[in-house]
């Protein structure tokens, strides 16, 4: 990132979940008294929630855009069991991500029109007509790989304006910021309750929704929850228990289990409701997950730099899917036998590691602009 000046406030208040650290030194000034100290247990907690999220975010991808177009022939479901697993999943992934953003964003949503037009609606929109332009021209490249993409003019202007592409998360947050910033003198329920209803309404089918509508639709509620109950967030994060992640975590599996068992997935109000299961048992095990440092400092150190990953992501894998897809399914059942149950790990973890590298080459060659509004002190995503 392009080294600039920062505003004095805590790094785990910064209002964004793939936010890119532009400079790594402590950054002076007093945390507020109601915000946890910088590298409190709370950020910790909260930037490994963010790591864990990107992992699932590339991980799905490279599972239905990669590895179930392979021709694999073993003779054992195993693919299946990674397309199944990756759908469990689904409630969890995006919803947290959206829940943390708002819970990030909350100070920024505070701020004057004119500082979060420019740094959060103009950043966001920036970012993504950039590297929508960007993933247009690399995934011309690889047609093979099944993913939504412009292939005309008219389409990509749909994509720039009403039908957001792969990138949709950095459409959104810019979406979601204008929404919180004008219903800020409304009162919570009267915002709540509109947002829940088009979530439950997108998620049951009712809506006409092409491209990634659907989750533009289905996720403001929780990032709006996140801004708004920051202060619940919290307090539930600092005071998870084992026995609450065993109950959370059961209640998710139970929520999925009956959602699967009774075909309610489009059943009004399901989706969101085992959502709002599993953003709770999200919160709660990276709460517990924070205590196991080992563990949860490289989470966090990832959930701090998801912003790079995030839009490099997808370039890198249709790449590397055309390289691999031809090759992997001409092996024999022995060979691909060896391969398929770690394949989607191993692809998963060179996809970030390449994105994370093609970020510090761009860097090196002054390529700051990729990753920042020109002239602003930084581009923060929240989430």
């Amino acid at each position: 990132m392009i080294r600039q000046p920062t505003e004095s406030r805590p790094p785990e208040l910064e209002p964004d979940a793939t936010r890119v650290r532009f400079r790594h030194r402590q950054r002076s000034g007093p945390a507020p008294a109601s915000a946890p100290a910088a590298g409190s247990h709370r950020a910790q907690w909260a930037d490994a929630a963010k790591g864990v999220c990107i992992i699932l975010v590339v991980l799905w991808h490279v599972v239905v855009k990669d590895y179930l177009q392979i021709d694999w022939h073993i003779g054992v479901p195993v693919p299946g069991f990674w397309g199944t697993l990756g759908e469990q999943f689904l409630p969890l992934r995006m919803p947290l991500f959206f829940t943390i953003s708002g819970v990030f964003a909350a100070n920024a949503a505070q701020r004057p029109w004119r500082a979060v037009a420019r740094s959060r609606i103009a950043g966001f929109l920036y970012l993504y007509a950039v590297w929508l332009l960007i993933h247009t021209v690399v995934l011309a490249a690889a047609p093979e790989l099944p993913t939504d993409r412009a292939t005309s003019a008219l389409g990509l202007l749909g994509q720039l304006t009403i039908t957001p592409s792969n990138l949709w998360y950095l459409y959104a947050l810019a979406l979601y910021f204008t929404i919180a910033k004008l219903t800020r003198r409304v009162p919570r329920t009267l915002v709540l309750v509109p947002a829940a209803a088009l979530s439950a309404v997108a998620a049951a089918g009712l809506l006409d929704t092409p491209g990634n509508r659907a989750g533009l639709y289905q996720n403001l509620v929780f990032f709006l929850a996140g801004l708004y109950l920051r202060p619940q967030i919290q307090q539930w994060a600092a005071t998870a228990s084992r026995r609450r992640l065993l109950l959370t975590s059961g209640g998710y599996v139970l929520a999925l289990a009956a959602m699967a068992v009774t075909g309610a997935q489009q059943w009004f109000g399901v989706w969101p409701a085992v959502s709002v299961l599993a953003v709770i048992f999200g919160i709660t095990a990276a709460a517990r997950l924070s205590r196991w440092s080992a563990l949860s400092k490289p989470l966090a150190r990832l959930g701090r730099i998801t912003l790079p990953i995030y839009v490099i992501h997808m370039p890198v894998l249709a790449l590397l899917h055309r390289l691999l897809l031809v090759p992997v399914s001409g092996l024999g059942g022995s060979a691909q036998g060896l391969i398929v149950l770690g394949y989607p790990i191993l692809l998963s973890g060179l996809v970030i590691g390449l994105s994370l590298a093609v970020h510090r080459g761009l860097l090196a060659v002054r390529g700051g602009w990729l990753f920042a509004l020109p002239g602003t002190r930084r581009v923060e995503a929240a989430g």
